[in-house]
């Protein structure tokens, strides 16, 4: 069996507040990603799925902890060490008017990496290359090569995150997080966003961590799913299994808070209740049992590990449902 392309044990990611508070957004997580896979990550707001997109890519620092990419620890590589890496793996963010500078024209922003990353034998790319490769992004995203002359602004939401999934190409990455890129796009254009994700894995090989809190979006593009609750993974497993069978009484409520036509009246209200819990001072025990319908006194004392139910189904929970 292979190695994955991205390892994390145990990670951690404390930030330190005013008045000696401490705000935990990650709490011993782990997981990995194998080459060509798209692993989903999804929760609602304030989960940490964000946060753990940014620290597996280090653009932000854990507080303990390993990540581990193509084989390489790289929790502690210096940013110099780190930067010959960084053309492997690259990120999609949500917000895709602000992840482009507005006064720059789209040619300039897509080509920007290949300007500051040389190749490998430490050449430059030059000017007759980086117009070919940028020809060849417009191509893959469906934009016209016309498209590199104008600026931001000038662009609808969905065809400004197709320019950011450009530039996140220019180099060739093995790896791309996105970060819940079409959270803001309409349904219509965000169908097409993932459709273009899952040709651009095909036709490249790519491999996806993809945040999203919309499970109908995460279970399409997805080979599995993360459920993530107050910092921390609660289930995993292929999306299928997870999204028809759930094990966690969370994954469940998720499920069943989604909206569908067929359903009227009081039977469409969300089955999660009671508001997330602060992060800052989390419920002791297992975090999700001060909303857990079946939760029982075990569940308030001790926290539950997450372990293997059936073969690559995983839960955190010491009485699964499934």
């Amino acid at each position: 069996m292979n190695s994955p392309l991205l390892e994390a044990r145990n990670l951690r990611k404390d930030y330190h507040l005013p008045r000696g508070q401490t705000l935990r957004a990650l709490d011993d997580v782990s997981l990995n990603v194998n080459a060509g896979e798209v692993l989903g990550l999804v929760g609602e707001s304030g989960c940490g799925k964000s946060t753990l997109g940014r620290c597996l890519l280090r653009l932000a620092d854990v507080t303990s902890g390993s990540i581990t990419f193509n084989g390489q620890e790289i929790t502690h590589l210096k940013q110099r060490t780190l930067r010959s890496m960084r053309p492997q793996m690259q990120m999609v963010f949500q917000d895709s008017y602000a992840s482009l500078n507005p006064r720059r024209r789209v040619g300039d922003l897509i080509a920007e990496p290949l300007r500051v990353h040389r190749r490998k034998d430490g050449s430059p790319h030059g000017r007759e290359e980086i117009s070919a490769r940028l020809s060849e992004l417009m191509t893959l995203v469906s934009l016209p090569e016309a498209a590199l002359l104008r600026y931001p602004h000038e662009f609808s939401g969905g065809q400004r995150q197709r320019i950011n999934i450009a530039r996140a190409l220019a180099l060739s990455p093995r790896l791309i997080v996105a970060d819940e890129p079409v959270s803001a796009l309409d349904v219509s254009v965000q169908a097409q966003i993932v459709n273009l994700f899952s040709d651009l894995r095909a036709q490249l090989g790519l491999t996806y961590v993809f945040i999203a809190h919309d499970l109908a979006v995460v279970r399409q593009i997805s080979d599995r799913v993360a459920v993530m609750y107050l910092g921390a993974v609660v289930e995993l497993g292929q999306a299928d299994q997870v999204m028809h069978s759930p094990a966690h009484p969370y994954t469940a409520a998720l499920i069943a808070s989604v909206p569908r036509p067929e359903i009227s009246g009081s039977a469409r209200n969300p089955v999660l209740r009671g508001d997330v819990p602060s992060p800052i001072s989390p419920p002791s025990g297992c975090r999700f049992h001060t909303r857990c319908p079946v939760a029982q006194p075990r569940c308030g004392q001790e926290r539950p590990e997450l372990r293997e139910l059936t073969h690559g189904h995983h839960v955190a929970c010491h009485f699964p449902i499934a």
